[in-house]
């Protein structure tokens, strides 16, 4: 059976979205991996969101909590909201009680990615934080560290992204995921679904 990674994410402008992409192309490129991208459901009404100028949402599923219960790991993506994940995604997973409660899904391997207004928006803490939500569930938090090479030390270009995941820098909204976010992006995918393919190998 194919090693099934969830790529689940929340964007309202589409950065998160762009990044999402990337990650499952790597995610897919792995040879026996099957990898699938989800939305989680949106809580603001349409009224709010068009005030706030977002684009329509894309075709991508919109996941349940019981739908994570299917994957053998996930990659989970999401907005800074004061440095924070944004509030969609953390309703989605206040959802998950159940599985919580179960430990449904104990052991499984996760990693996250983001995107910040700027560089002092939560590259880092956005993700620090984020990292409780998978321990109560005993996930395994799967960080890339260095992993991404001579990317992850470019100086002269602005680049989002950090050892805790890919990242890109939204700024007022025009600026869309360089080359190089996207290379990383595509390579977190790849390195994730690679150790979900092995720990579910060792568990078989």
């Amino acid at each position: 059976m194919a090693t099934k990674v969830y790529i689940v994410y929340y964007s309202m402008y589409g950065h998160v979205e762009k990044l999402a992409e990337e990650i499952r192309k790597g995610a897919a490129s792995v040879e026996g991996v099957e990898a699938k991208l989800w939305q989680v459901p949106e809580t603001l009404p349409e009224e709010a969101l068009s005030k706030m100028s977002a684009p329509p949402k894309s075709e991508s599923p919109i996941i349940t909590p019981n739908e994570l219960t299917e994957a053998d790991g996930f990659v989970f993506g999401f907005p800074t909201r004061f440095g924070m994940m944004a509030a969609q995604f953390k309703a989605f997973l206040d959802a998950t009680g159940g599985l919580w409660r179960t430990q449904s899904l104990a052991g499984k391997p996760a990693g996250i990615f983001y995107s910040t207004g700027s560089q002092g928006g939560g590259q880092e803490t956005t993700a620090l934080t984020a990292i409780t939500q998978l321990v109560h569930h005993g996930m395994v938090f799967v960080p890339i560290g260095y992993t991404f090479g001579a990317g992850m030390f470019e100086m002269e270009k602005v680049k989002g992204g950090s050892p805790y995941g890919a990242g890109t820098f939204a700024g007022d909204g025009s600026r869309q995921p360089t080359e190089l976010e996207l290379e990383q992006a595509f390579h977190q995918g790849k390195y994730i679904a690679n150790i979900t393919k092995k720990l579910k190998g060792s568990t078989a």
